[in-house]
This record gives structure tokens, C-alpha cells and sequence, in this order.
């Protein structure tokens, strides 16, 4: 991934956002709407293509864009801000590779220790049946 040309490759759209802030809302196009081409991006290889396609598959469009978009602030270039670092943060947790997992073998001591817990408790439950005589 190439942080610099999927920068460049950013389309970005101030739309009037809703919600709290009064006149403001009503008179500022204060929201930003983030746009990325997943399928013609040259920041990505095709290996990552495909991962992000389906892991964030719920995110992106018919149209293979990827549009997120922020309203949280009332200034225009912090919600920018804002959209840029949630953006790299969310393609860089799609592309993370997870760790492999390696089993373990239980120790000896443990195995033992189990067992002997198992045979305690069967001897209790031997203790409650009925004698026959």
C-alpha cells in the first residue's frame, strides 16, 4: 500500500451536513464525503485489491467506490481530517494479515493434575451410591 499515491487518488465532496450546530447547518457545507476507486487505485497491488474487496465488501459501492463520510465537526477541514485518518486506519486494518496460531502442548504436571482431579471426583460420586448387602 502506498500511502502517497492513494492520497493523491482521494476525491473528496463538502456536502451541508445535518444534525446539531444551528444556522451553521443551514448556510455551511461543513460534511465531508470521501470517494476512493478500490478497482483503479495504483496505490494498491492486486493482492490487496482483492483483500479489501472482500473484507470491506459491505463498504463498497456496485461501483467499486469506497465512499465514507464525516459531520462530526463544524469546521470543514477538521472533518477532513478526521474522514483521511479513519480512512487509512480502516484499509490498513483490512490489509493487516492476522497472526498464525500455534498450538500448544499441555505439560506434563498440568495432564497429571487433571487426572487426578477427574479420578477425586469419580471416587466422591462412587461414595454416593447405595451399598448392597
Amino acid at each position: 500500500m502506498n500511502v502517497e499515491i492513494i492520497s493523491s487518488e482521494l476525491n473528496f465532496k463538502a456536502v451541508r451536513s445535518s444534525g446539531a450546530g444551528g444556522q451553521n447547518v443551514n448556510k455551511v457545507s461543513s460534511k465531508i464525503v470521501l470517494i476512493f476507486d478500490v478497482a483503479t487505485s495504483q496505490g494498491v497491488t492486486d493482492e490487496e485489491r482483492i483483500l479489501l474487496n472482500t473484507k470491506l465488501k459491505t463498504k463498497i459501492s456496485q461501483e467499486n467506490l469506497l465512499i465514507l463520510t464525516c459531520d462530526e465537526d463544524r469546521s470543514q477541514f477538521k472533518n477532513k481530517k478526521i474522514i483521511i485518518k479513519r480512512f487509512f486506519e480502516m484499509l490498513e486494518k483490512a490489509l493487516a494479515k492476522p497472526k498464525i496460531r500455534k498450538a500448544t502442548k499441555i505439560s506434563k504436571g498440568a495432564n497429571e493434575k487433571r487426572i487426578q482431579e477427574k479420578k477425586k471426583a469419580g471416587e466422591i460420586k462412587a461414595g454416593r451410591k447405595k451399598l448392597d448387602f
